[in-house]
């Protein structure tokens, strides 16, 4: 359905009015982050399945160079579990 780094639409728009978000965590929670002014927010997964629209981008189609909030899936570090 959606994956770390696709950029969504919710059901309302953020304060700045933009209604683009970037996902930048998935699990229980799922962090998103606002592309217009840089916010993120930590929602539960069952309330931002409710207030999800639409995938407006794939991670492997966004043009990182006209999103300025964008970030890179691939250049975030994934914590060390075990060592």
């Amino acid at each position: 359905m959606y994956n770390l780094g696709d950029i969504v639409m919710m059901k309302k728009p953020h304060a700045c009015s933009q209604n683009r978000w970037e996902i930048t965590r998935l699990g229980a929670d799922i962090k998103i982050c606002c592309l217009g002014c840089g916010h993120t927010v930590m929602l539960k997964r069952s309330y931002f399945n409710k207030r999800f629209k639409k995938i407006i981008t794939q991670a492997h189609e966004v043009k990182q160079d006209q999103e300025e909030f964008y970030l890179d899936p691939q250049k975030l570090k994934l914590p060390k579990l075990f060592n």
